[in-house]
């Protein structure tokens, strides 16, 4: 089967879930599958790896052209895009799989004359307009390639949910295919530094949607009957706003912030916190806390959107809006080691279910059965 991936993602970000997950299904395609990525020349980090795989580069996007934009930009995006479209004639695929919502010459997902399949991973832009969208541009991108699709691969059921609630015309096009953690244990073992004292780790963006500021409350309730308990924050620098909170809270001498980690560093974060909390008001999927299992710690996060669909039994889940009700866990942890252990040994379990061999099967099954 010759499977063409549009790689506009890899044009404009380095790393990320959506990179992985593009990476391991490309990857994992059977040996006889011949899969074509089309990228930008200054595409960011490494492309996928298969024996088949065959990477077309185009010049750099228009939208980088910066003042030459100006004189030169139409003319050069109109031969960017002839050089496209003269390769993805010459490639002949049966089907495409774009990595973003739209297509690198800027068209649209329907451009292509092939079943398309495309993958929503939450409906975040729609939920949350006000900061994640506040022109529309992207929900409205989103809508056009989702209605343009052949198939459509949701990251969960609960994304698969939000998905139908507003197009529910499309239910017979709809699949789930979960995610995996590319993070185990294994790699935990290793001389990075992790804190000293008895930890909880937080790991990810800290939109407004993420709550973070909610765990920082629970913390500072925690906090007043532990005081040596401390969070490590793996993300972002704090931003003003946040340091304000934090100095507010008391909990200046509670925080330790580790910047970005490498898969190692954060598998032993992992594994050497109470725990991972995962607050967060909505979620397509929740890749930390399948991580937080795998790598043998205890994942305590909201009872809302996919996160109990990932965690199942596994962990602690809690009420987002309830400062106290996260707090009360938060110091049961610190001081029932018996409940972590059990807890450690049930996510291990859990996370086990998940495993990105599952979701290259899935994947394939849903291009098999558009081209027959």
């Amino acid at each position: 089967m010759r499977i063409l991936y549009d790689g506009e993602l890899y044009g404009w970000q380095a790393t990320g879930g959506v990179n992985r997950y593009f990476a391991n299904v490309i990857s994992g395609l059977p040996r006889d599958f011949e899969p074509s990525l089309l990228v930008a020349s200054e595409r960011a980090g490494e492309h996928p790896t298969h024996p088949n795989l065959k990477v077309y580069e185009f010049g750099r996007r228009a939208s980088r052209l910066g003042g030459l934009w100006q004189r030169l930009g139409r003319r050069y995006a109109a031969s960017r895009e002839r050089r496209l479209w003269a390769t993805v004639a010459r490639v002949r695929f049966d089907l495409f799989h774009p990595t973003y919502y739209t297509l690198m010459a800027g068209r649209g997902v329907g451009s292509y004359a092939a079943p398309a399949v495309v993958t929503v991973w939450d409906m975040i832009h729609e939920l949350f307009p006000e900061e994640m969208d506040p022109t529309g541009e992207h929900a409205a991108l989103k809508r056009a390639a989702i209605l343009a699709a052949t198939h459509i691969i949701c990251i969960s059921a609960n994304t698969k949910k939000d998905l139908l609630e507003r197009y529910p015309m499309l239910e017979a096009r709809v699949s789930v295919t979960h995610l995996a953690s590319d993070l185990s244990a294994d790699l935990s073992h290793g001389p990075e530094p992790v804190p000293e004292r008895p930890y909880f780790l937080y790991v990810g963006s800290r939109s407004r949607y993420k709550n973070f500021d909610g765990l920082l409350r629970a913390l500072g309730r925690a906090v007043s009957s532990r005081a040596r308990l401390a969070l490590c924050v793996v993300g972002s620098p704090f931003i003003e706003a946040e340091e304000k909170l934090i100095a507010e809270l008391g909990l200046t001498e509670n925080i330790e912030h580790r910047g970005y980690a490498t898969d190692a560093h954060l598998a032993k974060l992992y594994r050497c916190s109470l725990a991972l909390v995962y607050p967060s008001l909505y979620e397509g999927f929740g890749i930390p806390p399948l991580e937080a299992m795998s790598c043998g710690t205890v994942a305590v996060v909201s009872n809302v959107s996919s996160l109990p669909e990932v965690v199942g039994n596994a962990g602690l889940l809690f009420d987002p809006t309830s400062d106290d009700e996260l707090a009360g866990i938060l110091l049961t942890l610190a001081e029932n080691e018996s409940l972590r252990q059990e807890l450690i040994e049930k996510g291990r379990q859990r996370a086990a279910q998940f495993g990105w061999d599952k979701t290259v099967a899935q994947t394939v099954e849903v291009y098999r059965s558009l081209v027959g």
